[in-house]
């Protein structure tokens, strides 16, 4: 039985860990080219959650084909993600680019309340359910239960992932994005328009919260106007576990993350005849963050200026 709790936890975290890593890799992206971390992009994930269910749910009233819904929402959510991304950075982060760093810190936290509470004017304080109109259907894996749902997201996660890495390390955007996060002054002085790449790179990580956003969303099947702001924390956490300004440090970190909390609150609160059950699993994220500021401090991959961007 403690085989099987195992084999579920461990499928649990890589499912878990895919969200955090698709989250973690907007923070990460951010962090290398301005050094800023972006607290708002939790509710960045949150805004793309919601645009999807509104999108999803008028195109299944309208008796479109349900894949084709699926897909038309989660594209109407980046969009309206992307666009989100570049106002705050537009707006927010740009008069602000010169100014100490204790300022974009203390906009970034006051724009994720904001997002907030303009989310639950729009859409309420209540728990949305979130339709899932294909079959999900439940698969055996070793003594564990696998649902369509979770394969998906693993295989869309790992499949974004891959894309961006190809974007970084074979466009012109790419190449852009990785000398302005070396040196930002030389980089204007070769003509790569600054301003421009930054917007580009926040419009980028908003698709990928977009994404994560609406995987959260179909796994647990509701949508809530606070959901972002743990999962922004936790993927904060997993992008500095990995190394943050690191790409391939934000992946690791972030399946290292969902592997520890769904191993800690699972296997290990099994062990532990429920003391430490899935109401501790916030614990075990912010007790490795701590852990990794005390005694690594440039995360698992360490900061590679080279590609932080």
């Amino acid at each position: 039985m403690i085989v099987d709790i195992f084999v579920q936890q461990i499928i649990n975290g890589i499912v878990q860990g895919s969200v955090y890593a698709l989250v973690a890799l907007g923070y990460t992206m951010v962090y290398g080219i301005l050094g800023l971390i972006n607290f708002a992009h939790g509710e960045v994930v949150m805004v793309g959650a919601m645009v999807a269910l509104t999108v999803l749910q008028a195109l299944l009233a309208a008796a479109v084909a349900p894949l084709l819904a699926i897909l038309l929402s989660l594209l109407a959510a980046m969009a309206v993600c992307m666009a989100l991304g570049y106002g705050i950075e537009r707006v927010a982060y740009r008069p602000l680019r010169n100014a100490p760093r204790l300022a974009p810190l203390i906009t970034a936290i006051g724009v994720s309340i904001v997002l907030q509470n303009l989310a639950m004017m729009i859409w309420g304080r209540e728990y949305h359910a979130f339709p899932l109109p294909l079959d999900n259907a439940l698969h055996a894996l070793g003594g564990a239960i696998i649902t369509n749902v979770q394969i998906a997201i693993v295989l869309v996660a790992v499949a974004v992932m891959a894309l961006l890495l190809l974007i970084v390390h074979r466009t012109r955007l790419g190449r852009a994005m990785r000398a302005v996060a070396e040196n930002p002054a030389a980089a204007m002085l070769m003509g790569v328009d600054i301003n421009r790449v930054i917007s580009a790179t926040f419009m980028l990580g908003s698709a990928l919260a977009a994404v994560a956003g609406f995987m959260v969303s179909a796994n647990y099947g509701i949508v809530h106007y606070y959901m972002g702001f743990m999962l922004g924390l936790k993927a904060f956490t997993a992008a500095v576990l990995g190394g943050i300004g690191n790409l391939r440090g934000a992946m690791l970190g972030g399946l290292l993350l969902g592997l520890i909390e769904s191993l800690g609150a699972g296997y290990i609160g099994d062990l532990s005849g429920g003391f430490f059950g899935s109401n501790y699993q916030d614990v075990f994220a912010f007790m490795v963050l701590i852990a990794v500021l005390i005694f690594r401090p440039s995360g698992l991959l360490g900061e590679r200026v080279a590609e932080r961007a």
